[in-house]
């Protein structure tokens, strides 16, 4: 059964190059509601950690580096279909492959370098949303 909350981070590349505001405004113009919000920084242990999933993958250790060199800004969002509809807002992973109007195609600079997360299931959403957020944070 679909959920209607999904999980996002904007990533280091985006927060270092400025984009912040125009991300937020991005998905709040796309019918999404943002119920939880914080400016932090991963942690290499952090990062491991959340991306776990990728471990044995060859570009493991390059996502860990990048994800713990700056501050991110994680949310939890809101909106019917919420996890689908995001995937849609942000776009193809690597950026020239992405739609016009999407997050990515407007604030990614590369594949490793993509301006943002997205949850790719409903699962995942409430496990990512969880680790980054306390119960008292989820509104």
């Amino acid at each position: 059964m679909a959920t209607n909350r999904t999980f996002t981070m904007i990533k280091p590349d985006a927060v270092q190059n400025g984009h912040i505001g125009n991300i937020l405004a991005m998905i709040t113009n796309g019918g999404f509601k943002i119920v939880s919000l914080k400016l932090t920084q991963l942690t290499v242990a952090d990062a491991q950690a959340f991306y776990a999933v990728h471990a044995a993958r060859p570009f493991y250790g390059e996502l860990v580096e990048f994800m713990s060199r700056g501050p991110i800004v994680a949310a939890i969002l809101e909106k019917d279909n919420a996890v689908e509809d995001f995937r849609t807002l942000i776009g193809a992973t690597n950026p020239a492959e992405a739609a016009e109007g999407t997050i990515r195609k407007a604030y990614a600079t590369s594949i490793g370098e993509n301006a943002v997360h997205g949850s790719d299931s409903d699962e995942n959403a409430a496990i990512e949303s969880a680790f980054h957020f306390a119960g008292r944070e989820q509104f």
